[in-house]
């Protein structure tokens, strides 16, 4: 699924692509503002994003399954 995250006073948003689904991503972010904490991602080749959540300005849920580009099986 792809994920835009806007951060206060940030013009460019950050974009990251994630196996986790809308539910898990949803969870950890009503737990990061919540406790003023921190909303913590791993995309798709394992890397981690961290952001606080008190600078979250938004949170832009793409497509939850991309089509597939490309020669593979079917």
């Amino acid at each position: 699924m792809d994920i835009k995250i806007g951060i206060e006073n940030v013009n460019r948003e950050l974009g990251i692509e994630t196996d986790q689904t809308r539910d898990e991503v949803t969870a950890a972010l009503k737990e990061a503002l919540s406790n003023d904490g921190v909303f913590t991602l791993t995309d798709s080749k394992g890397r981690q994003l961290v952001v606080p959540g008190a600078k979250i300005a938004f949170v832009e849920f793409g497509e939850e399954h991309a089509r597939q580009v490309g020669f593979g099986t079917i």
